[in-house]
């Protein structure tokens, strides 16, 4: 098949389709996924239709709420575990069970699945929920305006994907995605061969940058691997510390990083307005995700202060500025009773502190005459209401 100037092509399984990218041409064949870091190749990609308001190509009659929860590895595991902080412990009758509940939240399933199954499930309806890496929703999702993010930083699975090449070679040199692009060598009958399994962010990255003579394959096993055995000149994958590519003599480059991810929390629009009960779990669910979010990391600290008034002792805590707090100091007074009479000498203080800061806060409220100092982690910090719910709702129109 003769490819224009600008044509890239993506290998994977043998069989002919054209990615949605206007301003090359492609030739896509499949041959064989690749599964790194929460994602795995697809493909396939589940579509959705509406029919007079209704949901098509599911079961529109399903009143139960589905929440879609990665089967297995450390995505899992994590999943689980910051549903329980939250109090929203997940209860399996049987482990090999696909279909799970959390009692807290009447009317809602939680089924297992396979983080891009994940994806594909809230895009055809079958889901309403899921909680999943962001590559894996930029990936299989593709842009869909129905996926709807609802949570985008849950602070685990932190990953990038990344462009990495040889440290060796003609390669040695070179340390940016610019003069990757610049070396004379690529050229349509000599492209930059990438091995991948990002089959949809790969090519799209590529075209953004105007990196026109590309050629991207999968390869059995590691990725790494493919650059050292001759098949590939670069690999596109997901990178946590970097480790394992400098083991393989790969290094990133400048201006390389396709996108930044870690586990959050999506929706499908279509179920947010049309689904009942969807939103309010929805609003639960992100309430209770985000108070414990927030809280993680800080402490409440608690401590007695000799003052004339409850301003006076405030305005000794506010004049150091690692001790203002979230909103600014809690200062109540402390009642005993000396000769007879009730007197308030002291003044109860309450703040809260980054665990960073922790012991220069102490220490500063010693130095402004602060005793008796209690310390206690905290586990929510709920607001009055949560910024992430008001732009959910500005999203769906609400």
């Amino acid at each position: 098949m003769t490819q224009s100037p600008s044509a890239m092509a993506v290998t994977m399984w043998g069989m002919s389709t054209q990615p949605r990218f206007p301003a090359m041409s492609f030739h896509i064949s499949f041959r064989s996924p690749i599964s790194r870091c929460y994602a795995s190749l697809s493909e396939s990609q589940s579509q959705v239709a509406v029919t007079n308001g209704s949901l098509a190509g599911t079961d529109s009659e399903r009143h139960v709420i589905r929440l879609g929860l990665p089967s297995k590895g450390r995505m899992s595991s994590d999943t689980l575990e910051l549903l329980k902080d939250c109090q929203l412990s997940v209860k399996q009758v049987n482990p090999r069970q696909y279909v799970a509940e959390i009692p807290q939240l009447s009317n809602l399933e939680v089924w297992f699945q396979r983080p891009k199954d994940i994806v594909k499930k809230l895009l055809s309806g079958d889901l309403d929920l899921g909680i999943v890496g962001l590559d894996t929703v930029s990936e299989y999702g593709q842009g869909d305006e129905d996926l709807m993010l609802v949570h985008d930083a849950l602070e685990y699975g932190d990953c990038r994907l990344s462009l990495a090449i040889p440290q060796y070679g003609i390669f040695e040199n070179i340390n940016s995605l610019k003069e990757l692009a610049q070396m004379p060598r690529w050229t349509e009958e000599r492209p930059l061969r990438v091995a991948t399994g990002f089959t949809y962010l790969g090519p799209k990255f590529m075209q953004e940058n105007g990196i026109k003579h590309v050629f991207f394959s999968t390869a059995d096993g590691a990725l790494e691997a493919a650059p050292a055995m001759g098949i590939a000149d670069a690999i596109l994958d997901l990178v946590s510390s970097g480790t394992t590519l400098r083991e393989n003599n790969l290094k990133e480059i400048e201006g390389g990083t396709v996108l930044e991810s870690q586990a959050a929390l999506v929706a499908s629009r279509k179920s947010l307005m049309q689904r009942k009960g969807v939103l309010e779990t929805t609003h639960e669910i992100l309430e209770r995700l985000e108070a414990h979010l927030r809280a993680t990391g800080q402490f409440t600290v608690v401590a007695n202060m000799r003052g004339s008034s409850a301003e006076e002792v405030a305005e000794r805590i506010l004049s150091q500025p690692s001790l203002s707090g979230l909103q600014g100091p809690t200062v109540s007074p402390v009642f005993c009773k000396r000769n007879g009479k009730v007197s308030a000498d002291y003044y109860a203080i309450v703040i809260c502190v980054p665990k960073k800061q922790l012991y220069k806060s102490v220490l500063q409220l010693r130095a402004i005459g602060g005793s008796g100092v209690l310390v206690s982690p905290l586990t929510y910090i709920f607001e009055e209401e949560t910024p992430r719910w008001r732009q959910l709702l500005s999203k769906i129109g609400m």
